[in-house]
């Protein structure tokens, strides 16, 4: 299993699907899965039985979405771009936008 390129709080855009072009920022990462949960995007109806703290009905949210699906919104024009890493000369991984050549801010 390889380390995903895409983190929380990136801002990417959806390549294929139904969702097709849309941008949100990442809310969630599953590794395991290779999938990410986008804010705004892959929204899906869901029932809802009731419970003590939640009521019932039909709610929308996100579902995961797999990596593959998903490029990174280049920081420099916000086309999709694809990811690449460099090391700083202070010795500082980081990772930059094929594209532009930009680095890509850290969130977190």
């Amino acid at each position: 299993m390889a380390a995903l390129k895409i983190k929380k709080g990136d801002h990417v855009i959806v390549l294929t699907g139904r969702d097709k072009g849309k941008t949100g920022e990442v809310v969630e990462v599953r590794p395991k899965e290779n999938r990410a949960v986008v804010r705004g995007v892959n929204v899906v109806r869901r029932h809802q039985r009731q419970t003590a703290q939640q009521e019932g009905g039909i709610i929308s949210k996100e579902a995961a979405i797999h990596v593959s699906n998903l490029a990174l919104e280049d920081p420099k024009d916000g086309k999709p771009t694809r990811v690449g890493f460099k090391l700083l000369p202070d010795g500082k991984k980081v990772r930059i936008a094929k594209r532009s050549g930009e680095i890509i801010p850290e969130k977190n």
